[in-house]
């Protein structure tokens, strides 16, 4: 059996595949404005105050790369 998989490995190609997760979570915050709002919930992602995990998941993509 490996032999006939070896015969038609020389016809085959590598192909590079992105796998893309996305995770995403909606928060809510007091501000005065967008900016505010979008500078605070910054922090607190730097802060580690938000940390996305698999309950956040969306979606899973997947894309041929160029080589």
């Amino acid at each position: 059996m490996s032999q006939y998989l070896c015969y038609f490995a020389y016809d085959m190609k590598k192909y590079r595949i992105e796998v893309t997760e996305v995770l995403s979570r909606v928060v809510e915050v007091m501000a005065e404005n967008d900016e505010e709002a979008m500078q605070t919930v910054k922090a607190m992602y730097r802060n580690c105050d938000i940390v996305l995990d698999a309950s956040d998941y969306t979606i899973t993509e997947f894309s041929v790369k160029d080589e």
